[in-house]
């Protein structure tokens, strides 16, 4: 039996992703450049940067902080300035604190909409007279949070939420651009980051059971399974499909 040759359906693409550096992001980024992409992953800080660099090589590395709108322009601009081109923006970048209402202070709220909310929007601005040129694609991150109320996640809830919004609308504006833009909806997904919720161990250990009661598919998700979602998002075949908020989420969001 001869060998099966790796499809590469990005080959000549260059794509940008942003919390690169592990989770979702990274799994998206080692994927797009399995079949064929140019990646420049992005990441928050020179210790993540460092370690990134050194698991996966094959990956072009920046460092910026996205809730900075000087720090992404000049991100983006390396980008273009070495590759000359840009075809695709996934924002991955987000973090999430749950707490409940009473419980959730204004530096906590603020955090979490300057990364998910305007992190999202600076990468964009950045990245859109470059996806003009290419009629390139954006996909966004959101969260079953977003359409599926749970207690205590209100404010990710929220900033979640706008994410979602932000996609539809930058679909009809894109469009006449030949600029495509989607979303994924992960439902909760084994992360480095879940490890470092700020929250009780036992109020952690009771969300995980409470997964596995409520999640159809009994089991949480896992980034690599999420990741194969933003590929085929953002693939360049995919040429009819724009505005859509995609769940994978093992049956949560209609359970």
């Amino acid at each position: 039996m001869g060998i099966v040759p790796v499809m590469k359906p990005f080959e000549g693409s260059v794509f940008l992703v942003s919390g690169a550096s592990s989770g979702i992001g990274e799994a998206a980024a080692v994927a797009l450049r399995q079949r064929g992409a140019a990646v420049y992953g992005l990441t928050s800080s020179e210790s993540t940067l460092a370690s990134a660099r050194e698991r996966h090589p094959e990956v072009r590395w920046l460092r910026a902080d996205v809730t900075r709108r000087s720090e992404v322009d000049a991100a983006v601009a390396a980008v273009l300035a070495e590759a000359r081109r840009l075809d695709g923006l996934v924002n991955t970048a987000g973090i999430y604190t749950f707490a409940p209402l009473e419980a959730s202070g204004e530096e906590m709220m603020r955090r979490q909409f300057e990364v998910n909310v305007f992190g999202t929007v600076f990468l964009a601005q950045a990245a859109l007279a470059a996806l003009k040129d290419s009629k390139g694609t954006i996909v966004n991150v959101s969260s079953t949070s977003a359409h599926k109320a749970m207690a205590d996640q209100s404010i990710y809830a929220a900033t979640k939420g706008a994410v979602e919004s932000l996609t539809r609308a930058w679909a009809l504006e894109l469009a006449r651009h030949g600029v495509r833009v989607n979303a994924i909806s992960p439902g909760p997904t084994m992360t480095p980051g879940i490890a470092k919720i700020p929250m009780p161990k036992e109020m952690f250990e009771a969300a995980k059971e409470q997964i596995l009661r409520t999640v159809p598919l009994a089991r949480m998700g896992t980034s690599e399974e999420v990741a194969h979602w933003i590929v085929t998002l953002a693939d360049p075949s995919v040429t009819w499909l724009t505005g859509q908020i995609i769940g994978i989420d093992g049956g949560l969001g209609v359970a």
